[in-house]
């Protein structure tokens, strides 16, 4: 065994997976409290990550059960301490995995929430009817969202530079430092060009060069993913929405869905969203497949009558 201690193993761990699968800070991050959670639990079993048996790492993952955890909080962490005994038995610390006996919980995956194309456009609508400047940027923020599958983290983290020229794509840098393009449709580059012009509202007092395209008075000097969440919330609650039915994410959902609903190849949708395993995106054939089974229905000529 290693002369390295727990902590010196969970920091040797972070760092591969920071430099070797430029993992995101967020995701480190998760990892880092995941690790953490459990050496506590076996610390109070009177043993450690570094040389807990495997009935120590049983019953760590069966207490994830019994805490009333969520069960993806819980499966992340059992993937957690999975992925660093891999981690561990691969640098020749550890000559067994005291999680492999353990069998994953299956679960059936949860279906994204999603909203139908006329609540987007009501959202839409809610969004532009704000007053001035507030709402000329929320709807430039709502058609972006669903014009390109954004993730919350990515909106809020363009430069101002990457519009300043009404591009028809947007280069766009998501998980683990990886680009790709994101295609902007006639909406949102009219929204964006709407919004251009009344930003400056929003630029924080003596900083004219703010970079960013969403500048926010906060201390970050960029509007944060959580005060987007909550005037989405206020835009749903105005389109006649359930404002728990509306997030970044289910804008997000709302793109991959209709693209699918609209005949677009899966690996394309993929690669829109930025999705490293096409397993990630087949989620949204569920949510398309009703409308897709009505469409062979009713246009096929073989289809059934009614």
């Amino acid at each position: 065994m290693s002369a390295l201690t727990t902590e010196g193993w969970v920091e040797a761990f972070l760092e591969m997976m920071s430099v070797e699968r430029a993992a995101a800070r967020n995701t480190l991050t998760a990892y880092g409290k995941d690790l953490t959670d459990a050496q506590a639990f076996l610390a109070g079993q009177g043993t450690s990550l570094a040389e807990a048996s495997a009935e120590a790492i049983e019953s760590y993952f069966a207490a994830l059960g019994a805490r009333g955890l969520a069960p993806a909080t819980a499966a992340r962490r059992r993937a957690s301490v999975r992925q660093f005994y891999r981690f561990v038995l691969g640098e020749g610390w550890r000559s067994d995995d005291p999680s492999r006996r353990v069998d994953a919980p299956r679960k059936g995956r949860p279906l994204p929430r999603t909203l139908s194309r006329a609540e987007v456009d009501a959202l839409i609508a809610a969004a532009a009817a704000r007053d001035g400047a507030q709402g000329l940027r929320l709807a430039c923020m709502v058609e972006l969202l669903y014009a390109s599958g954004l993730r919350v983290s990515e909106l809020t983290a363009l430069p101002l530079s990457v519009l300043a020229r009404d591009p028809a794509y947007l280069i766009v840098k998501g998980k683990g430092g990886k680009e790709r393009l994101a295609p902007l449709n006639t909406a949102a580059r009219a929204a964006v060009k709407a919004y251009l012009q009344v930003r400056p509202t929003f630029l924080p007092k003596g900083d004219a060069a703010n970079p960013w395209l969403f500048p926010s008075r906060g201390k970050g000097g960029r509007l944060t993913p959580r005060r987007l969440a909550q005037l989405l919330d206020e835009a749903a609650a105005g389109a006649g929405i359930d404002p728990a039915r509306v997030s970044p994410h289910v804008l997000r959902h709302a793109f991959a869905t209709h693209l699918l609903e609209g005949g677009a190849d899966l690996r394309v949708v993929q690669t829109l969203l930025g999705h490293a395993d096409i397993a990630t995106t087949q989620i949204y054939t569920h949510l398309a497949g009703d409308h897709l089974r009505q469409v062979v229905e009713t246009k096929h000529p073989l289809g059934r009558k009614r």
